[in-house]
């Protein structure tokens, strides 16, 4: 795949967000090019879909080869940069021998067991998505089993166990990643999902609660607790209104519970990221070596509840 201009950021920056992209930047009068060239050709075969293969004629390409040689200080060819995730984040110089540039490559693609994990876990999502969690639950469990450092594979698997009752399995699933749950939202928000499923078996009926709370609008105890029966049973929005009033009322109660719990569920019922529908690219003609990030599809509820929030906050 030839690199210029006008492609750059579709074929390049766009397409590195789904698969990382070597760029190998020659010129026809290289003799050190020629040689790397078709020892690149080969190793994209041998990955088999792990990195894709992108070329760029410097003599032709003068604004893209120039910026990148400055950036990394870079003033010879052949130069390979390596993009990854919309961003060129390594790079070498020279007609590097098969075995360096498969060093160079380990380091930043993903195993075979990983891509075969990915799949698995992006079939799954979309089976999810789509409603048939029976299916879903069969390629996310083969996803983690194959890569359990996969979060994201985890957490759709989570979701998946959750939506269909399984707590005791998100239990046992949930508790391998327990301690990233404080760096990583989807987690946290799992954590916060099974917590309610595990209050919610021994929680009060629902006219005891609402009982208990027509007498005292500060009952915040009983108010929680018939948040979290609604958590459980996966009605989120009358979850997020009954936690949203202990928000108004009092912000701060127990060390911000109600407000964690109302995100967790705003997490839960959040859009993925779609990678393959990125942002329109930049007009042709015009050169932005920095990716653009990705955001999810806006859900109109998830926006309300969102914006709910943050009036009681603010």
């Amino acid at each position: 795949m030839d690199i210029s201009i006008q492609n750059f950021e579709t074929d390049l920056i766009t397409a590195s967000m789904q698969q990382p992209v070597l760029l190998d930047i020659w010129a026809p009068w290289c003799g050190p090019c020629k040689a790397l060239g078709p020892v690149l050709e080969k190793l994209e075969v041998a990955y088999a879909g792990r990195f894709k293969l992108a070329k760029l004629n410097s003599d032709d390409q003068p604004e893209i080869s120039g910026q990148l040689s400055q950036m990394f200080g870079v003033r010879s060819i052949p130069f390979c940069v390596l993009f990854k995730g919309g961003q060129p984040v390594d790079g070498f110089v020279g007609a590097l021998p098969e075995a360096q540039v498969r060093e160079f490559l380990d380091k930043h693609v993903p195993s075979a067991d990983a891509m075969t994990a990915e799949e698995e876990a992006a079939e799954g999502a979309e089976l999810l998505a789509e409603g048939d969690t029976t299916s879903a639950l069969e390629k996310l469990q083969e996803a983690v089993a194959i890569d359990p450092s996969n979060d994201t594979a985890r957490y759709d698997y989570l979701r998946a166990l959750l939506t269909a009752g399984r707590v005791e399995d998100a239990q046992r699933a949930f508790s391998a990643v327990a301690g990233k749950a404080m760096l990583d939202a989807r987690l946290a928000a799992a954590g916060h999902w099974i917590s309610a499923c595990e209050k919610a078996l021994h929680a009060r009926s629902a006219d005891t609660l609402a009982t208990a709370i027509a007498a005292n609008k500060r009952d915040f105890d009983a108010r929680f607790e018939l948040a979290q029966t609604h958590f459980a049973a996966q009605r989120f929005t009358t979850a997020m209104d009954e936690l949203l009033e202990i928000v108004m009322r009092d912000k701060a109660w127990n060390e911000e519970l109600a407000r964690k719990t109302y995100v967790a569920i705003l997490e839960v019922m959040r859009l993925k990221p779609d990678p393959s529908k990125a942002e329109a690219a930049a007009p042709k003609g015009t050169l932005e070596l920095a990716g653009k990030v990705n955001t999810a599809p806006a859900d109109p509820l998830v926006d309300q509840y969102r914006r709910k929030l943050s009036m009681a906050l603010f």
